[in-house]
């Protein structure tokens, strides 16, 4: 579903910094070799995700939802220069392509990767996060809230994709469509939690922005 008139969506893309080539490389490979290639952030949400990491210089970075790792490269684009990003994806037969890309970026070693379910992950990890960005499976999204919120120190950001779910959020919902059931508790939460500050951007398929406060 597009949000905007698709006129306005290629002045907007025109008028924001350009995508990095190594980026434009990693979504040519993605179309040509794996399933689902529109789950990619793309070049417009990439460079706001970009411009938040740049604005915040996180520390540390946790992302729940890889993919191929065209976001994390642009969170990590704003990283510290000690920092560590964190990225967790349950799908182990993308780990050598995320790899791949994450060592040809310059942040190779800076970015960590973790094969699994986030939700088993998360209490492992030793730190706490001043960023975070959630993209995955969206049933788990107040899951992941309720897990992570408490952890977060003030001045926190979490970022959280897909939160429009193509307009399915403001239509009548199936009985059995649990992902956007779960979207709309989750919104729900990030807008009325005495813990946060929230704003929905009508970006791609909807990007939050949400700061503890």
């Amino acid at each position: 579903m597009d949000f905007l008139p698709e006129k306005i969506d290629e002045y907007v893309i025109a008028h924001s910094q350009a995508e990095p080539e190594l980026l434009q490389e990693l979504t040519r490979e993605t179309w040509q070799k794996v399933l689902a290639p529109r789950m990619l952030s793309g070049h417009f949400q990439g460079r706001v995700l970009s411009m938040v990491s740049k604005l915040i210089r996180p520390k540390n970075v946790l992302e729940i939802g890889t993919y191929t790792g065209y976001s994390a490269l642009c969170l990590a684009e704003g990283l510290d220069s000690e920092g560590e990003l964190h990225t967790i994806d349950i799908n182990e037969e993308l780990h050598t392509f995320q790899r791949k890309y994450f060592d040809k970026s310059g942040y190779g070693d800076q970015i960590i990767q973790h094969t699994g379910n986030a939700l088993a992950i998360i209490p492992t990890l030793p730190q706490s996060f001043d960023l975070v960005f959630i993209d995955a499976d969206k049933r788990n999204y107040p899951n992941y809230l309720e897990l992570l919120l408490p952890t977060l120190p003030s001045g926190a950001v979490i970022l959280s994709d897909n939160v429009l779910w193509s307009g399915k959020v403001v239509e009548k919902v199936a009985d059995d469509d649990v992902d956007t059931v779960a979207l709309l508790r989750y919104n729900k939460l990030l807008n009325e939690h005495p813990k946060l500050e929230t704003v929905l951007l009508p970006i791609r398929d909807g990007l939050t922005i949400s700061r503890v406060k």
